[in-house]
């Protein structure tokens, strides 16, 4: 299944953050097609959450695949330096990822995340 291009996705995700009265940006522009896309969620109250992309091993094979992207948390309710430190390692591994920055008090991600946290990547 063909997957929609990163900027795409980037593009569609601002405009359903912007139509609820949430604001989003892009802080970090990485490769149009194929960039990995990490998300900011600052609740603004100090504490910030991290969704990076759910990695592929979660679905048995590709026709349980969705169509649409999956993110998993990465960090959560943590304050920007540890968010910070996570992206420098991210881009280390791959230097086109993107992120956007969503604003939220309700700390919402607006994008599919995974029921199961593997996340365990809590620094």
């Amino acid at each position: 299944m063909v997957r929609l291009r990163t900027d795409i996705f980037v593009q569609a995700l601002i405009r359903r953050v912007s139509a609820t009265g949430a604001f989003a940006t892009v802080a970090r522009k990485g490769a149009l097609e194929a960039g990995a896309l990490f998300i900011i969620v600052d609740r603004l109250d100090g504490r910030l959450d991290l969704y990076g992309p759910a990695p592929q091993s979660f679905f048995m094979d590709e026709t349980e695949m969705p169509a649409d992207r999956f993110f998993m948390p990465l960090v959560r309710e943590s304050e920007r330096g540890k968010i910070e430190e996570r992206l420098v390692s991210e881009s280390r591994f791959d230097p086109d990822l993107w992120v956007v920055e969503i604003e939220d008090r309700e700390g919402r991600s607006f994008v599919a995340v995974s029921d199961s946290d593997a996340s365990s990547g809590r620094p």
